[in-house]
């Protein structure tokens, strides 16, 4: 079987380079990537489970796919989500069309899963509880223009209480150094000129005694390329991993650094394992170290027991930090976690208050930009619309520019001009 495959990604940074390794191994079998559901062959849909909202999607994109797909299409759910045996179990019981059903753990079994299915013609839903890999290298498609994505590890020791993986990803894997060193090499040979390190806590990376600081010496390679990382847990942020930025010819001057929450007590619940002046301490270390340092966090709305004043702490924090950028979202219940067990609030008052935090950080944002304005940055150029440039610099801000001379994978000097929100204007040097 030959023909087009169409792959539907939810969640994370981490599930777009999941949905890379399936690309690479349809491709590698002939397939061809189409953007219309209607016009594929195969049909993936690679899910995610950190949030109910993404579930949700889940379920509504299968509806429409039921009446959109060609006959004979193979629809296949992996994913997250169906690392769980009672939703994988719920969904082939829901949605019987769903013709392979598989988890994390196999989804390098992808193409004879569907080799299988192609020849019985009977439905397949296998999830492994572990990982069984044979240390083979798969292919990869990329798909992320000029960024390409790199795993330095898998799974999750931390069990934050609202946290569903642990218990779908399993506990922390990290991978020979050798073999991330050689990725790394491979993709600047191909092309690419921003290379972003993953992992659910990528500041626990220790394979053979090199730790994360170690790690990201050693890629400091002779190459002009833009060097990023994530997801840094707090607790485990160090004055080294500052230091290294700072000295670093390769890494970019961002950080995105989770605190979900500005209240000790929340904190504690929420089992993050550092107190709100401890955070505090190391942005301070990093912004002394990288006076120029871009800043990013998630921070969750609505965690169940939080009161007024703990949310006003978490107000507090953030117009302390001045983020550059603030992922913000409403907590998800998970069944299975610990955060399930505990007294809900209501949606209304959660909703009240991530639109009090919207508004605060769209200011927060728009004075950053603002300040922005006059001086020069490299950009990174990521596309290029009707003669106009658009990219990112090495603070992770948002520039675009006029220019003929230039082309997606350049890095360019620009002055920024002007300032619109958080998105910046620039002319080039």
């Amino acid at each position: 079987m030959i023909g087009n495959y169409y792959i539907q990604t939810y969640g994370c940074q981490m599930n777009v380079h999941e949905s890379e390794k399936l690309a690479g191994i349809l491709s590698s079998r002939g397939f061809s990537s189409c953007d219309d559901v209607s016009d594929a062959d195969i049909i993936i849909l690679n899910t995610c489970c950190v949030r109910e909202t993404a579930e949700t999607k889940v379920y509504g994109h299968l509806g429409r796919i039921k009446s959109k797909k060609k006959k004979g299409a193979v629809l296949i759910v992996c994913g997250c989500m169906t690392q769980r045996r009672d939703v994988a179990a719920s969904l082939a019981k829901r949605c019987k069309f769903v013709d392979i059903i598989i988890g994390t753990f196999n989804q390098y079994l992808l193409g004879e899963y569907i080799d299988a299915f192609m020849h019985t013609g009977e439905r397949i839903v296998e999830v492994w509880d572990s990982e069984r890999d044979d240390g083979k290298a798969r292919p990869i498609a990329r798909t992320s223009g000029v960024n390409a994505w790199v795993n330095i590890m898998y799974g999750c020791n931390n069990f934050c209480s609202y946290c569903i993986v642990p218990y779908v990803r399993g506990r922390e894997r990290c991978r020979p150094v050798d073999d991330i060193i050689s990725d790394v090499r491979d993709l600047l040979e191909s092309g690419y000129k921003q290379v972003t390190l993953l992992g659910q806590n990528v500041n626990s990376y220790n394979h053979d005694g090199v730790d994360f600081v170690g790690l990201l010496k050693l890629l400091e390679l002779d190459e002009k390329y833009r060097l990023k990382f994530m997801t840094s847990h707090p607790k485990d942020f160090s004055l080294a991993l500052a230091e290294r930025i700072a000295d670093s010819s390769v890494l970019a001057h961002s950080l995105h650094l989770p605190v979900q929450a500005g209240n000790d007590r929340v904190l504690a619940e929420m089992n993050r394992r550092y107190t709100s002046a401890e955070y505090l301490k190391k942005i301070d270390a990093v912004r002394e170290l990288v006076p120029d340092i871009g800043l990013s966090s998630d921070v969750m709305v609505g965690f169940p027991t939080e009161t007024e004043d703990d949310f006003e702490d978490t107000i507090r924090l953030v117009e302390r930090v001045h983020y550059n950028n603030l992922f913000m979202f409403i907590y998800s219940r998970r069944s299975g976690t610990p955060a399930d067990l505990m007294p809900q609030l209501d949606y209304r008052t959660k909703q009240q208050r991530i639109d009090r935090l919207i508004k605060a950080q769209f200011e927060i944002s728009k004075s950053l930009a603002a300040d922005c304005v006059g001086k020069s940055y490299e950009v990174l150029v990521s596309e290029k619309k009707n003669g106009r440039c658009f990219g990112k610099t090495e603070t992770d801000a948002a520039v675009s520019f006029v220019s003929e001379d230039f082309d997606v994978g350049d890095f360019v000097k620009v002055k920024v001009t002007a300032a619109k929100n958080a998105n910046l204007m620039g002319e080039v040097e």
